[in-house]
């Protein structure tokens, strides 16, 4: 299957999804992001790379002050940083875009319903839930009374459970992310969260080892079944490093040396049904989608 046009209606505004690639830039507050941790914690850093990304092309910024890199305590019990101290990362930086440029579209990456409030309260316009609003159910009450776009992604397990989990065949795995989606999708309805609020994600490397990866990408297509449009997320994730080991010496690719692994993960991705996609390099990101979108067109 391949995209169709929809609307994604957000807490202010309505985007329009489908007949072009949407790309939203990655702004990672942390200090131990897998891709870039420490690169953009200060807030000035911050704001200079969401401008900069902007001015490339995005078309949404996603700011997340929590790292989920596997090994991670995200999700748990006791997580590492706290829903005051993610929100300490994050809103300054939030409010100092939306000063400077009011019709930025802003997504906040996180999963606790606290910090989801205060953003969605400082003018973001979606939250983009990684656990697809399992780890803390309150948060689809904030998203519904604020009236928040939503992004829910399928993870399996939490990060520190990642490595340890087995491995599935391709129609397992399908059936697996299927019925996780299926879930969210009702968790969503029960909170009174309207469908054309949500988009899905398949999550790449949220519990999928390297090879499932592919078969997820392969057969993504099939998720648009669930009637919703897709979110792919691929930048710079490990499995593209795993594949370039024999260019690396048989070591991982470092994650600096994926951006043309991304790119050519990402064209996948669309050309398998992804409307939006979310990118560490914006302005390559952008020039990707381009061709991908002109290969649709011409279906």
């Amino acid at each position: 299957m391949i995209r169709t046009p929809a609307i994604w209606r957000l807490r202010a505004r309505v985007l329009e999804l489908g007949r072009r690639t949407l790309v939203m830039g990655v702004v990672n507050l942390t200090p131990d992001s897998f891709s870039d941790g420490g690169d953009f914690l200060e807030p000035e850093a911050a704001m200079a790379r969401a401008f900069e990304e902007l001015d490339e092309g995005a078309d949404l910024l996603d700011l997340g002050a929590e790292s989920t890199r596997p090994g991670s305590s995200a999700g748990g019990e006791a997580p590492a940083v706290s829903a005051d101290e993610e929100q300490a990362r994050l809103l300054p930086v939030l409010e100092a875009i939306l000063k400077e440029r009011p019709d930025a579209v802003v997504s906040v990456d996180t999963y606790k319903a606290a910090t989801a409030r205060a953003a969605l309260g400082a003018g973001a316009e979606i939250v983009n839930d990684v656990s697809g609003f399992t780890w803390d159910p309150a948060i689809k009450v904030a998203c519904a009374e604020l009236r928040a776009g939503v992004v829910l992604m399928h993870t399996r397990g939490r990060p520190d459970e990642w490595r340890a989990q087995a491995r599935l065949a391709p129609d397992a795995l399908m059936a697996l992310v299927r019925e996780g989606m299926e879930a969210s999708l009702r968790a969503a309805a029960d909170a009174g969260i309207p469908l054309d609020a949500i988009v899905l994600d398949p999550g790449y490397g949220f519990g999928k080892r390297s090879g499932e990866n592919y078969a997820l990408l392969a057969r993504q297509g099939e998720l648009l079944l669930l009637g919703r449009p897709l979110l792919a997320g691929v930048s710079r994730k490990s499995f593209l490093g795993h594949t370039l080991a024999p260019l690396h010496g048989g070591a991982p690719a470092p994650v600096k040396a994926r951006e043309s692994a991304s790119l050519a993960a990402m064209t996948a991705a669309i050309l398998h049904g992804a409307s939006v996609v979310r990118v560490h390099s914006v302005r390559a990101a952008v020039e990707a989608a381009r061709i991908a979108d002109a290969i649709l067109a011409a279906r």
